[in-house]
């Protein structure tokens, strides 16, 4: 939890602000596709990258080593794992932004259609 419950018990930033129109939902998922998901690989490489130089500068040299460098090996696997993880549930979000308007839609035509054969108004 970052923040006070919001509406409804809602936590955090985007709290309020569910994207709701196919058009919300295409630029939320394309804002994932173009900005989020590089941005945020991106960041998990640079860390990557420098966490390694980290480890390796303690590593052991003539048999003697820092004990930072385990531990900093050991939070390196940890943040891969946590990119990672981040990664795929980024590509979840966007995978279902871009399924729900399909998915609602096929719904509203199915309950339009069965509404219409049971119309009140077909007798007139």
């Amino acid at each position: 939890m970052d923040g006070p419950a919001g509406a409804h018990g809602a936590h955090g930033h985007g709290a309020g602000r569910l994207a709701s129109t196919p058009a919300e939902k295409r630029a939320a998922a394309r804002a994932l596709h173009d900005h989020i998901e590089p941005d945020t690989r991106r960041a998990g490489e640079w860390a990557d990258d420098e966490t390694g130089k980290a480890v390796k500068a303690f590593g052991a040299r003539d048999g003697h080593g820092w004990l930072t460098a385990t531990a900093l090996r050991k939070a390196h696997g940890t943040w891969g794992d946590q990119v990672r993880n981040l990664m795929d549930r980024l590509g979840a979000e966007k995978d279902a932004l871009h399924r729900t308007n399909t998915v609602l839609t096929s719904s509203d035509l199915a309950v339009g259609s069965e509404l219409r054969r049971t119309s009140a108004l077909d007798r007139y």
